[in-house]
Formats: structure tokens, C-alpha cells, sequence
């Protein structure tokens, strides 16, 4: 028998066999084009369910390739135990850890608690949420450095989310009996409002064996000015203060020099501006500390309205089919620009996308 004899021969036996692997591969083909390529690919805040989703296409890939296998019955019950003895393996060797962050990570996109831009704490640990991904949340921190928090820590220690509508701005001081707290609190509030926050009020936190502690409060509306704003308040918490006489020092400090009686340790006034106010507009240090957060935020921003877009355009095409006599030509034109800024949005989209920091 010639070799094109022998392969003529068992073709039809290994025939099922390549119609499932070819079947299987344009599967997870399409799979992964619909999922991560179509119409741009999901958002960010999606990807984790699409890659679960992959994973389980392709298990049932695998089951369906044993099935065509051209084998016996009591070779395949052979082959399904040995993958399922793989599979119980797999998990009980992995860390048990590795299965709770991704629970974690379904549970944390279920609640919804943060999105892409918020600024979290949760402990020791301060930043703005740059990723969001099945076993880990990224955050950037003060530093402008990149930290990833494991979600099964998320999920097991109190989260402070800062509302993105406004958030209070604090700052304490300590100050000697020897000033009414009546003229405190009215310079404090004129210092929180000096430094451009709203609503300001003061509290008398402690009164302590040596000074009165006190804390001044505002509405920041902005919060990605959160840490200027909190250096600006304290900023003008010493102008204020400084201008008024009152000295800011704990009355146990002991100097080492000789002062006349009635002499205040106050600094020299000053005409000129704190450092950072000259160019006030122009300063914003949080552009550079946080700045993967604000590309990410903003693309987060772009694609919603891209799905908004989306949406709109499905509805007015929809209606174009119904009503196409009428005001069908209307509606056309609307979705003919509407499609024209969906195309600018996109555009924008892959700029930043590929503009933005790793």
C-alpha cells in the first residue's frame, strides 16, 4: 500500500478530529476579536469578565477536542479523569490566595465602589486608581510611583473613596491659652477661605495641658487639587495667623537664647508671594504626581461617551427603520454626524491610549 493509499485510508478517522480543531480555533478566534477587538475593545473596566469568559471557551475547546479524539470509550473516561486530576491540582497547588483575589476582584467590580481616577485609601496606602484587573488594583501614589494593592486586601480592610463632587479639606493647629479661641476660629475660617475652599468651620479638637488644638475645615470642590489645596491652606493658616500677632508656638518649646519680655517669635513680613503663588495658574504639581490617573480617568471619560454614542446611534436607526417615510431622512443626517463624532472620540481614545504612561 503506497503511502497516498494509507493516508486516503485513515482520513475519513481523523477527519472529525480537524473539523473540531478548526472549529475550536476560529472559535477563540472570534471570541477574542469580539471580546478585545471589536469596535476598539471593551473598556477597561470590562476586560476581567471577557478574560474570564475566554478561559472558559477554552476548557470547553479542550473537552470537545478529547470528544473527537479517535479513541475508545474507556481511553477517553481515561483521558477526562487525568484532565480533571490536572485541573484539581492546578487549584489545590495554587495559592489559595491567587483564587481569592479574583472573588475578590468579582466582588469589588460588582459593588462598584471606585472607578478609574478616584482618589482610595485604604490604610498606609493613598493614591488615584490607574487599573483595575481580576487579581490586583493599581493606584498612584503621592510619589507619582505606581503600587498594586491584591483585591482580597481591598476587600479585607476599610476603603475611603474621595466623592469626585467635592471632598473637606483639614489642617490642625496648636495655640496657647493665652488667645481667646473666639479670635482663633475667625482667623481660621478667613485663612480657609483665603485658600479658595467654601463653607469653612472650626473645631476645638483637645484642650491639652499646655494649648488648645484646633481644626480648620473647607469644601474643596476640585479634587485633583486635593494636595495643593491642602499646602495652600496651611500656607495661609501662618499669613493669617502671622499677620494678626499670633505666635504658633507650643508654649513647652524652650529657646536657647535670650528674648525681652513681650517679644514674639513672629518672621519678618514679606511682600513677596509664597513660593508656588506666583505663577498660581500655571502650578499644578498634581499633573505631574498623578498623571497616569488623569490618562486613565480620561480615557475611562472618553469611552462612556463613546457608549453613549453608541447607544444613541442604535435607537435613531432603529427609528429610521420604522419611520422611514416620515422623517426618515432627518434621522439619517443626525446619525451621519453623530457618527462623525464617535469617529473623533475614537480617535481620541487611541491618542491617549497610546500617549499614556505604563
Amino acid at each position: 500500500m503506497t503511502f497516498l493509499d494509507h493516508f486516503f485510508a485513515t482520513l475519513p478517522i481523523f477527519l472529525p478530529i480537524l473539523l473540531v480543531l478548526a472549529l475550536v480555533s476560529s472559535g477563540l478566534w472570534f471570541a477574542h476579536w469580539f471580546f478585545f477587538r471589536r469596535n476598539g475593545g471593551l473598556k477597561e473596566e470590562d476586560r476581567f469578565s471577557a478574560r474570564v469568559g475566554m478561559l472558559l471557551l477554552v476548557g470547553v475547546g479542550i473537552v470537545l477536542i478529547l470528544l473527537a479524539l479517535p479513541l475508545d470509550k474507556e481511553t477517553h473516561k481515561e483521558l477526562f479523569q487525568l484532565l480533571a486530576l490536572l485541573i484539581t491540582a492546578v487549584i489545590t497547588l495554587s495559592s489559595t490566595t491567587f483564587v481569592s483575589n479574583a472573588l475578590a476582584g468579582l466582588m469589588l467590580r460588582g459593588m462598584q465602589s471606585f472607578r478609574l481616577g478616584d482618589f482610595l485609601r485604604v490604610e498606609n496606602q493613598f493614591g488615584r486608581v490607574t487599573e483595575r484587573g481580576l487579581f490586583h488594583t493599581e493606584i498612584q501614589t503621592e510619589e507619582r510611583d505606581l503600587t498594586t494593592l491584591p483585591n482580597l486586601f481591598l476587600v479585607s480592610h476599610p476603603i475611603t473613596v474621595l466623592r469626585s463632587s467635592g471632598t473637606i479639606v483639614s489642617a490642625t493647629v496648636s495655640l496657647g491659652y493665652d488667645i481667646s479661641h473666639k479670635t482663633i476660629e475667625k482667623l481660621l475660617a478667613e485663612a480657609a477661605l483665603a485658600a479658595n475652599l467654601k463653607d469653612p468651620f472650626v473645631h476645638i479638637m483637645e484642650l491639652g495641658d499646655y494649648s488648645v488644638t484646633y481644626r480648620v475645615s473647607g469644601f474643596l470642590e476640585e479634587v485633583k487639587q486635593l494636595l495643593s489645596a491642602r499646602s495652600k491652606l496651611r500656607g495661609k493658616m501662618l499669613t493669617t495667623l502671622h499677620d494678626a500677632g499670633i505666635e504658633i508656638v507650643s508654649p513647652v518649646v524652650m529657646n536657647q537664647r535670650r528674648l525681652a519680655d513681650g517679644l514674639r517669635v513672629l518672621p519678618p513680613q514679606s511682600s513677596e508671594l509664597p513660593y508656588g503663588e506666583e505663577n498660581a495658574e500655571e502650578s499644578n504639581p498634581e499633573s505631574l504626581i498623578f498623571d497616569k490617573a488623569d490618562a486613565m480617568a480620561q480615557i475611562e471619560a472618553l469611552k462612556e461617551q463613546r457608549e453613549a454614542i453608541r447607544e444613541e446611534i442604535a435607537v435613531l436607526e432603529g427609528q429610521a427603520k420604522s419611520k422611514k417615510e416620515h422623517i426618515g431622512p432627518w434621522i439619517e443626517q443626525r446619525i451621519t454626524r453623530i457618527r462623525q463624532e464617535e469617529e473623533r472620540l475614537s480617535l481620541l481614545i487611541q491618542q491617549a491610549e497610546s500617549a499614556k504612561i505604563e
